[in-house]
């Protein structure tokens, strides 16, 4: 892997981990397209990369998730589905990481869904309530549905905001909830994914880690701050539309 490799794949994860288009699905799109071996060390890197969006995350909301007793409760309570499903079922979604056919799918159909929800939502003209509206029993169905993101293209976030925006919660607090959801989520997954592959970190290679932590750390800073802005004036639509047309180009001009 060259600092070019690096700093792409960075900048990919620091964007899409946490805007609704599936970070995992592009990671490996972006691979794919730089020809990179599916080896050892590309998985490796991919999680060291993730540990510096995680630490974006951390940086902006240490004190809502920290300081807040009822947020970190409702992030913990929604983490336990997707920790328990991880746990149980991690070499079924591991397997599906191969295929380019579900990211594909995953992409395509998670972007109708998003239209879809958006538009329902638009309908209800939901007030911001902020964080302490989502009860324990919303945090608790949100995290259910988080754990349906381990299938690679369908995306963390999405699978959070989408039936956040189905049960009326307004945009800017549903996309703040999975930024906080996203810490101990991430954290887990890539602790766990670390201590069985960390055999495969080298000094040799650390610079090129390095750069792709550091990338992917100031991505995420700029990706979290945009997505709020963004938010305040538009719709998740251009997401959905992203999603089919990503997901779309990839089948057309890598897949045939």
């Amino acid at each position: 892997m060259t600092f070019l490799d690096a700093l792409i794949l960075g900048i990919v994860e620091g964007i899409t981990e946490f805007l609704p288009i599936s970070s995992t699905g592009h990671l490996i799109l972006a691979s794919r397209l730089l020809h990179l071996p599916d080896g050892d060390f590309v998985k490796t890197f991919e999680i060291v990369i993730q540990f510096g969006a995680i630490l974006a995350a951390l940086l902006l909301y240490w004190r809502m998730l920290l300081l807040d007793v009822r947020t970190f409760a409702k992030a913990i309570l929604a983490f336990i589905p997707t920790g328990v499903a991880g746990f149980l079922l991690y070499k079924l979604f591991k397997s599906l990481l191969g295929s380019d056919a579900i990211v594909v799918w995953s992409l395509v159909i998670g972007g109708i869904l998003l239209i879809v929800l958006e538009r329902l939502h638009a309908a209800r003209a939901t007030d911001d309530k902020g964080l302490e509206s989502i009860s324990y029993t919303q945090a608790f169905f949100l995290g259910v549905c988080q754990s349906v993101s381990m299938i690679p293209g369908v995306s963390r976030s999405a699978s959070t905001i989408m039936p956040g925006l189905l049960m009326g919660i307004s945009r800017k607090t549903i996309v703040e909830f999975s930024f906080i959801l996203a810490v101990p989520t991430m954290a887990a997954a890539t602790g766990y994914e670390l201590l069985k592959n960390y055999r495969h970190i080298s000094l040799q290679q650390f610079d090129v880690l390095a750069v792709g932590f550091v990338v992917s750390f100031l991505m995420a800073l700029v990706a979290i701050k945009g997505l709020l802005t963004y938010i305040q004036r538009h719709t998740f639509v251009a997401f959905g539309v992203y999603r089919i047309l990503a997901g779309l180009a990839f089948w057309f001009f890598v897949l045939r």
